[in-house]
């Protein structure tokens, strides 16, 4: 690795989806990731379930309200794998690029379960990763079921050592130290654009801020991609609601942009418009930094601190499965119905 530590150049795309419309919003996406490509980009990331949207009916309207909506977001949600991530796999290895996107995943083992869940994609169209928010956030409790600790790792890339997480999960520090002790070098956060949040909530700021402290700690480099909310998201959601249709066009909403191990941008982020972000990675800038503060190496007290992650996969059922046993020695009964049964996990969820 240290003899080919890799610079290329990342794509943050700033967009809205096609909403709630699964197969045109994957189609939106092939074409932004061969423009990215065509651009140079090796790494390209997407914002947060940029397939199919977002669930804002969960800030702007009450849960029986909204109830309606959820069953719509469901129907209109993805299987993982299945068609649709094929598309997406095929894309990224025609483009030759990492690939991360959200989308809405339905769950497999109960009728109504939604995950929002980080696709990692490689250059050569391998899926490698599938990570669910480990805690949806306040509003978003109405929508999704928790990801489990699986899917907390970092993939070995062709644009290096890469970890993802989902939004509100750059805030949750264990899960953050959780990719860094990995190796991560190159950090992909997801967002949503959140005009809905409380008025002195700057959506551009808070995102700001959560990926400079993650890059300055880790002393890695971060892609962020933002979500933005289209005329028509605005024209469903909030119909002839005139409050809500000016909540949804508040301003500073959301960013886009790539973030150095200084924590500084590389270049000039993009604020609530639609585009894509370039710029140069060059993994070698990732060293000198260290040698201040290494909080996964020399700057750490391990024999102070640790952190223990419990990364087994969980499922909703476990099946009590007998171990086998021989006949008793005297009278030849099977002992099936007097020995203790020892427990086994039998997740119905695919392994993430």
């Amino acid at each position: 690795m240290m003899d080919n530590l890799p610079r290329f150049t990342a794509a943050a795309v700033q967009a809205s989806p096609v909403y709630l419309d699964a197969a045109a919003t994957v189609d939106k996406a092939v074409s932004l990731i061969h423009e990215a490509a065509g651009n140079g980009a090796r790494l390209v990331v997407f914002p947060e379930v940029f397939v199919p949207g977002y669930p804002y009916w969960n800030w702007t309207m009450n849960p029986v309200q909204g109830s309606p909506w959820f069953e719509r977001l469901y129907r209109s949600s993805i299987e993982v794998p299945g068609p649709h991530v094929d598309t997406l796999c095929a894309a990224a290895r025609q483009a030759g690029v990492v690939l991360v996107i959200g989308v809405n995943e339905r769950g497999s083992h109960s009728l109504g379960v939604l995950y929002n869940t980080l696709l990692t994609i490689g250059a050569d169209g391998e899926l490698l990763g599938v990570h669910r928010k480990l805690v949806p956030t306040w509003a978003e409790k109405l929508t999704w079921t928790g990801g489990d600790g699986s899917s907390l790792k970092v993939h070995r890339t062709a644009v290096g050592p890469l970890g993802v997480l989902a939004c509100g999960e750059n805030t949750n520090t264990l899960a953050r130290f959780t990719l860094l002790a990995q190796g991560e070098l190159v950090h992909a956060a997801s967002y949503i654009a959140l005009p809905v949040a409380p008025e002195d909530y700057d959506m551009a700021d808070a995102i700001a801020v959560r990926t400079a402290a993650h890059s300055f700690e880790g002393k890695v480099f971060s892609v962020v991609a933002c979500s933005t909310i289209s005329p028509e998201i605005v024209d469903l959601v909030a119909g002839e609601d005139q409050q809500v249709r000016k909540q949804l066009a508040r301003p500073r909403s959301a960013l886009s942009g790539i973030f150095g191990p200084d924590g500084r941008p590389v270049t000039e982020p993009l604020v609530d418009d639609e585009g894509i972000v370039y710029a140069e990675i060059d993994l070698g800038k990732c060293i000198q930094p260290k040698q201040m503060h290494d909080i996964v190496g020399h700057y750490n007290r391990f024999d102070i601190f640790q952190l223990q992650v419990d990364n087994r996969p969980r499922g909703p059922l476990a099946f009590v499965d007998p171990p086998a046993a021989a006949p008793h020695p005297t009278t030849g009964d099977d002992p099936v119905r007097t020995r203790t049964a020892a427990p086994t996990t039998a997740p119905l969820e695919e392994e993430s």
